[in-house]
């Protein structure tokens, strides 16, 4: 059986933070930060929107990538959003 690994951008209403994470299971860890269960940044900065996310099926693949989003400047990170998600939408708020 294939795993699937994800490295995804959350961020708040006003877009003013960003928060990087790396989960195996996305809608499970969108659904935790959108209910105040994620991480203490996106509880704390109300950062419950999903902007951004790549999938993998190499964990080691997905780590390293999460630290190089990470590393990255706002700006690249802005970029990264932009070239897949330019109205900044919910890409979770489809979901069942």
């Amino acid at each position: 059986m294939q795993h699937h690994y994800f490295v995804y951008i959350m961020t708040n209403n006003h877009h003013t933070v960003l928060y990087t994470g790396m989960t195996n299971d996305l809608t499970r860890r969108v659904y935790q930060h959108k209910t105040g269960r994620g991480s203490q940044f996106t509880r704390k900065y109300q950062a419950t929107k999903l902007v951004y996310y790549e999938m993998t099926t190499d964990v080691r693949a997905a780590i390293t990538r999460e630290k190089q989003i990470k590393a990255g400047s706002r700006q690249k990170k802005i970029a990264l959003i932009e070239a897949m998600n330019p109205e900044w939408r919910d890409l979770s708020v489809d979901w069942a």
